[in-house]
């Protein structure tokens, strides 16, 4: 590997942090234990609801101690996990399902129907998918203590895909006196009957979180196959240690007193590939999709000339060079339905070209009447990357003649701001970045930014009644080419009217010691079962 200046100097600086740091979790239980394994997370995790909330840090907590009717293998098809055996009626609209045996919730008492019933209708008041199995539904009911049954008005042929997947909110099975309070209102216990269980006495707001492995889980005997299969915790506890520097989660890593570190800085990469007892490793090989949400309600983007002069303008490959410095992690993205699913496709892309088009641009924001209004970009200066991409944006729309002011922030407050559907004058906005995984996008029912419903729509309320008459026939299409063709009708329509921009996709490696192994490589959630330590 050839180490750049700029990179040598990057190393020299973490090796000075190596040496400067004190330790931080030396004084705990030790990293060397092979029972063990210390981890930084992305994010601090706040809530432990997977219900309540649809942060990716809570669904990776669910992971752990919730288990799950349906799972998806490492094709990405539902396999039963709870579920023992199920079965349809002949006209489609009855679903029985048998709970498998050895169903235990941590606290010792047996996993029923009943808890399943309860979970399954908390979860579908806030998912997109389950609140269509709401409306379709005629019962959802316990046959006896092992059995139950949805009974639709109407087949919904994604049924089972829809219980199975997360493309929205976790669909984790609670006990019924967790799940029998609303959605808005967060479940405390953590009691789950997944293969590990909440220390609760060992949690440390802030510090640490500790999950220790469940030994009354009985596994499936199926292999492991993707989040699917066998789910073996094969160390007795795993700790999530709360460290928001990247360089003193980094000397951590090589000091050995950490095993993962789950999105470690871009610059620091030639750090870890030059450490011989560190190593990066994708597990979400479908990468992350940035997107641009432009506001459809406000000028001069209620315009659909200048939302079109926005998607010329976009030069992906500079967008890419500030997101992923490292360009084996890069690429660009031109389809709504991403690059890694199966109904990502070429379908209206002509706009599309390398180093964007400016000129374009200009003249369609000319045809779009603008007229000097102000563009504020809501700007999220916690990361970096966010930070950068905005700046980069700013300048491209200055540019080409555009009066646009940086509205700068943490992510907290660019959240409470973009719910603010008024004018600029009154606190509103024009333009964000933000992203989601590659894979989500091939569900159009539940992933945000293919919405476009208007009101119902997610920040920006992009509104196409064409396209989202198409959108509804989703989940009644019943083979994979027919979704196929209708993702390219669809994608056609997106890109006429520009429901938001794609400034490209990144792929995020993790940060571990060699010794741990063994982990899960699959999109948008990390689990914890599975891996090891020598």
């Amino acid at each position: 590997m050839t180490i750049s200046r700029r990179s040598a100097l990057k190393l020299g600086m973490a090796a000075g942090a190596v040496l400067s740091i004190p330790s931080i979790v030396r004084a705990q239980t030790g990293s060397i234990d092979p029972q063990i394994v210390r981890m930084v997370m992305r994010d601090p995790l706040s809530a432990f609801d997977p219900i309540f909330t649809a942060t990716d840090i809570t669904a990776n907590h669910a992971m752990a101690i919730y288990d799950t009717l349906f799972a998806l293998d490492s094709k990405l098809i539902p396999q039963p996990q709870m579920v023992g055996k199920w079965s349809i009626s002949e006209d489609k609209k009855t679903y029985s399902f048998e709970l498998r045996d050895g169903l235990l919730w941590h606290d010792g008492s047996p996993v029923s129907a009943q808890d399943c019933v309860a979970s399954i209708r908390r979860w579908a008041q806030v998912d997109a998918g389950g609140q269509m199995i709401l409306t379709r539904a005629d019962d959802i009911s316990t046959k006896d203590d092992k059995t139950f049954k949805i009974v639709l008005k109407e087949p919904l042929p994604l049924l089972i895909d829809i219980l199975a997947t997360w493309s929205g909110y976790y669909p984790a099975m609670m006990r019924e006196k967790d799940a029998d309070r609303p959605a808005a209102e967060q479940v405390t216990a953590n009691i789950g009957s997944g293969p590990f269980k909440f220390n609760q006495e060992l949690a440390k707001p802030g510090a640490s979180f500790t999950y220790d492995r469940n030994e009354a889980y009985r596994p499936r005997k199926e292999a492991s196959d993707g989040f699917a299969g066998a789910k073996i915790a094969n160390v007795g506890r795993v700790v999530w240690d709360q460290i928001s520097d990247p360089q003193t989660a980094l000397a951590a890593l090589q000091a050995g007193e950490i095993d993962f570190a789950e999105t470690p800085a871009a610059d620091l990469y030639p750090v870890i590939e030059s450490d011989p007892n560190l190593a990066l490793q994708i597990l979400n090989k479908s990468g992350q999709d940035w997107c641009l949400r432009l506001n459809h309600l406000q000028k001069p983007f209620d315009n659909v000339k200048a939302r079109q002069a926005v998607l010329h303008l976009v030069n992906q490959e500079a967008f890419l060079r500030v997101i992923a410095p490292d360009q084996k992690y890069a690429h660009t993205v031109t389809s709504i339905f991403g690059n890694t699913t199966v109904y990502s496709n070429d379908e209206n892309t002509g706009w599309f070209k390398q180093g964007g088009n400016p000129e374009k641009a200009e003249e369609l924001f000319q045809e779009a009447g603008y007229a000097g209004e102000k563009i504020v970009i809501l700007q999220d200066t916690t990361q970096p990357s966010h930070r950068d991409a905005s700046q980069l944006l700013a300048e491209a729309l200055r540019n080409v003649g555009l009066n646009v002011e940086l509205a700068p922030s943490d992510w907290g407050g660019l959240s409470k701001r973009r719910v603010n559907k008024g004018t600029i004058e009154s606190g509103g906005w024009s333009m964000f970045i933000t992203s989601d995984t590659d894979f989500l996008m091939s569900d159009p029912t539940s992933e945000v930014f293919m919405n476009a419903g208007g009101d119902k729509a997610w920040y920006g309320w992009p509104k196409n009644d064409e396209y989202e008459a198409l959108r509804a026939k989703w989940v009644d299409v019943e083979t994979l080419e027919e979704r196929k063709e209708l993702a390219r009708q669809m994608q056609r329509i997106w890109w006429d009217f520009v429901g938001d921009v794609r400034l490209g996709q990144e792929l995020r490696p993790i940060a571990r010691r060699k010794e741990l192994t063994g982990l899960i490589e699959m999109p948008a959630r990390f689990a914890m079962w599975n891996m090891q330590k020598a």
